[in-house]
């Protein structure tokens, strides 16, 4: 069966549809979404998966000990068993900013956004569940228009462990789930 350009369209969104509300009801039921991470009076826009990794710096804490401190998701954005984007901290003329994360899709939308709210992971090995308010987008691609983003279901990407010299870095892997939403 051949379907139109319009046809094809309306496929994609029903598609999509299905799968937000299927990782929403999920993670609803499942896990309960935190009140500290809701995202009231907004719509799932979409929802994507990502598998990568959460990349660790060794530097020295307020009280000059060595530790692994976070510095840069380097994950890649999965809508089924496609890539279609990738995720990644912001650079700041030239250095890491990781204070500000973005989200590229293929079809050449990204928003940049900051972390507002936090709970812990489900376990020590769980990286935390976010919401991000964003500050920048661009593109008039799936991406437009979002508000927020929430990072759910994570599994592993949380760095344990001692570091023994300065500026050595840690690769951990890690999944997770990213909700983008947008206002009514």
């Amino acid at each position: 069966m051949i379907l139109d350009r319009e046809g094809m369209a309306i496929a994609r969104l029903l598609s999509r549809g299905v799968a937000v509300a299927g990782v929403l009801y999920g993670a609803s039921a499942w896990a309960r979404t935190p009140d500290e991470i809701r995202v009231p009076g907004e719509i799932p826009g979409t929802v994507l998966h990502a598998e990568g990794v959460q990349i660790y710096e060794c530097r020295p804490d307020a009280a000059h000990q060595l530790v692994w401190q976070a510095r840069e998701p380097a994950a890649t954005l999965m809508d089924g068993d496609n890539s279609v984007g990738r995720h990644y901290a912001a650079l700041q003329w030239k250095a890491v900013d990781a204070s500000t994360l973005t989200w590229e899709h293929r079809d050449g939308s990204s928003v940049k956004a900051k972390i507002v709210a936090q709970v812990a992971g489900r376990n020590s090995d769980d990286l935390p569940w976010l919401k991000f308010g964003v500050i920048a987008q661009s593109g008039d691609g799936l991406f437009y228009g979002v508000s927020h983003v929430q990072r759910i279901n994570t599994r592993g990407g949380m760095a344990h462990g001692t570091c023994e010299q300065a500026w050595t870095y840690r690769s951990v892997p890690y999944s997770a789930d990213y909700v983008f939403w947008r206002v009514e």
